[in-house]
């Protein structure tokens, strides 16, 4: 069995994504880690960074974005697919720019690759999620958040990165551009790996964290909208962390050195702060709360109300979800 790691980055280093630590946490893993490096700004350094690395299971090519031919996010799904294309594994383990892989939980993955291999009505992975949130203290637990996707897939052709490479979709005489249409596509059949991905995409300087937002934006919804973001305010608010669960397991090996770096802690707030005029944050508002209260009395804080891009394999029990994180 061989296994496969792949991403997509532009700009990483630029925008405070862990790449590093990402890439790291997935090499004793696989066999090789194939990246899609995208034509970052001249003040980017993630093509050396990730050159210092100085393993030879590390695969680069460039590639040039094309946000007219890819607008609304979709040129992330195409850069997926493009580093997806070049990989040799059986199972592809798929790992954002900001996504980190637990070293308890290599030998888990390994294991279900092995299971699952043999049985052809498996076509992808899923992995629980730990969304952290200002800091590394605090993760979601909030029906805005999703709460499990795939992560990994079969080397199959027809598989393909689905809209701004959210999770992915069979696509059989796929046009290689019409990533949001879900004309012609059908759900993968999936089972759980048993693992978890920390996903630290929301922990950042609050300066940083608005950049990225700004720069999300653009690959969105262009130019004008980007200009908008970046008006906004040059800081990013996180809002009271009092509203978001404490997360009181361990973090990823690879992640110590950034962690103990983190020192925007005096810019965060655990409380809300009178006369506030920052619109809430999806987890803030009424809505969300209540159905994450319903979800969270009633369901065992399984998702009831959302959609996904998969559909289970019969029969397979879901494991027993560890470190979640502690609402208050």
């Amino acid at each position: 069995m061989r296994l496969s790691g792949f991403t997509f980055l532009r700009n990483g280093a630029k925008l405070h994504y862990p790449i590093i630590e990402s890439i790291r946490s997935a090499l004793p893993l696989v066999d090789e880690f194939v990246i899609a490096l995208g034509d970052s700004d001249p003040d980017d350094d993630t093509a050396e960074r990730i050159a210092a690395i100085g393993s030879d299971k590390v695969v680069t090519f460039d590639t040039v974005w094309d946000l007219e031919r890819y607008p609304r996010g979709t040129e992330h799904a195409h850069q997926t697919d493009l580093a997806k294309e070049r990989c040799s594994g059986d199972w592809l383990i798929y790992l954002q720019g900001d996504e980190v892989l637990h070293e308890e939980d290599l030998e888990v993955i390994r294991a279900s690759c092995e299971r699952w291999l043999d049985d052809e009505r498996v076509e992808g992975m899923l992995f629980d999620y730990l969304h952290f949130w200002g800091d590394y203290d605090h993760a979601h637990d909030s029906h805005s958040w999703y709460k499990q996707e795939v992560r990994i897939v079969r080397n199959r052709p027809e598989i393909h990165s689905f809209r701004s490479a959210q999770s992915f979709r069979r696509i059989p005489d796929f046009d290689g551009v019409s990533y949001r249409d879900k004309e012609g596509t059908e759900k993968i059949t999936v089972v759980h790996s048993g693992a978890r991905i920390f996903h630290y995409g929301w922990v950042r300087p609050p300066a940083a964290m608005q950049k990225k937002r700004a720069y999300f934006t653009r690959n969105h919804h262009g130019e004008a909208a980007e200009r908008a973001v970046a008006a906004e305010a040059d800081r990013f608010d996180y809002g009271p962390l009092c509203r978001v669960p404490r997360y009181e397991g361990t973090h990823p090996e690879v992640m110590a050195e950034r962690i103990a770096a983190l020192d925007w802690r005096a810019d965060l707030r655990d409380r809300p702060v009178a006369g506030e005029e920052r619109g809430p944050h999806d987890h803030e508002s009424l809505r969300d709360r209540a159905i994450t209260f319903v979800e969270r009395s009633l369901f065992g804080g399984r998702h009831v109300w959302a959609s996904r891009n998969y559909t289970m394999l019969p029969g397979v029990k879901l494991p027993r979800k560890r470190n979640a994180p502690t609402p208050r």
